[in-house]
C-alpha cells in the first residue's frame, strides 16, 4: 500500500513537473515573442524618428528657400519694373526720333528745293560739278538705305561748298554760248558777284550780265585788267588792287 502511495506521489510529481516545463517552455516563448515585437517596435520607432529629423531638416532648409526666393522674385520683380519704366521710355523716345525724323526729313526737302533754286538763278560756273552735286543730294534724299545723319552731313556739306564760293576767286577754263555759239575761255570768278571771260589768245574778253542772263563782250580796255586779274586768281603774279567793272551788285 505504502508503495502504491510513493509510486502515485512520485508519478503526481513528475506529472507536475511536466506541467510545469511545459508551461515554463510556452511561457518563454511567449518572452521571446515579446522581445522580438518589441524590438521591431523600437526598430520602426528609431526609423521613424531619423526620417522625422530628417522632414524636419528638409523641412527647415525649405523654409529658408522660400525666404531665399521671395528675396530673390522681389528683386526680380524690381529689375521687371525698372525694365518696364525702360522700354516705355524707349517707346516713347522711339516715337519721338519717329516724328523728328519725319521733321528733319521736311526740312531737308525745303532746304534742297531752296538750294537748288538759289544754284539756277546764280553765276553760271561751274555748272556741271554744281548740278552733280545737287543731283546726288536730291537721290540721296529718297534712297531709304542712307540714315537721316548722313543725308544731314551731306545737304551741310554742299552749303558750305556753295557758301565757300562766296569768299574764293578762281580761274576755271570752260565753254561758254556767246552769241549762240559756244567758245572755250578761261573763266574768272570774282566771288558770287561776277564772271569774267577771256579767250586763251586774248582777243576777246567779256562778263556774265545778271539781268540778261548771258555773256557779253566788254570794251577793249578791260582786257588788260581782266588779264592780270586771271594771273593773280593764278597765282603767277603778285596781288595787287585793280579796277574791273563788276557792275550792279544786285541784293
Amino acid at each position: 500500500m505504502s508503495r502504491i502511495v510513493f509510486l502515485a506521489a512520485l508519478i503526481g510529481a513528475f506529472s507536475f513537473a511536466a506541467d510545469l516545463s511545459a508551461q515554463t517552455a510556452e511561457t518563454t516563448q511567449e518572452v521571446d515573442k515579446r522581445i522580438d515585437t518589441a524590438e521591431g517596435t523600437q526598430q520602426q520607432l528609431d526609423q521613424w524618428s531619423t526620417e522625422r529629423e530628417q522632414l524636419e531638416a528638409r523641412y527647415r532648409t525649405a523654409k529658408l528657400n522660400i525666404f531665399y526666393l521671395k528675396d530673390r522674385l522681389e528683386v526680380a520683380e524690381s529689375r521687371a519694373d525698372l525694365l518696364y519704366s525702360q522700354v516705355e521710355e524707349f517707346e516713347r523716345r522711339l516715337g519721338e526720333a519717329d516724328r523728328l525724323k519725319s521733321t528733319i526729313n521736311d526740312t531737308m526737302q525745303v532746304v534742297l528745293t531752296r538750294l537748288e533754286n538759289a544754284v539756277a538763278a546764280d553765276q553760271p560756273f561751274l555748272v556741271a560739278e554744281r548740278r552733280k552735286r545737287l543731283d546726288d543730294l536730291r537721290t540721296l534724299m529718297v534712297d531709304g538705305e542712307v540714315i537721316e545723319a548722313e543725308k544731314l552731313r551731306r545737304l551741310l556739306e554742299a552749303l558750305l561748298v556753295e557758301a565757300k564760293y562766296g569768299e574764293t576767286v578762281e580761274v576755271t577754263q570752260e565753254s561758254i554760248d556767246l552769241n549762240g555759239k559756244e567758245v572755250f575761255v578761261d573763266l574768272l570768278r570774282v566771288g558770287r558777284m561776277s564772271l569774267f571771260f577771256m579767250t586763251p589768245d586774248k582777243t576777246l574778253a567779256g562778263t556774265f550780265d545778271p539781268a540778261q542772263q548771258k555773256y557779253v563782250e566788254l570794251p577793249g580796255d578791260h582786257y588788260r585788267r581782266i588779264d592780270k586779274a586771271m594771273e593773280m586768281a593764278s597765282n603767277m603774279r603778285p596781288v595787287e588792287l585793280i579796277s574791273l567793272p563788276l557792275g550792279r551788285i544786285e541784293r
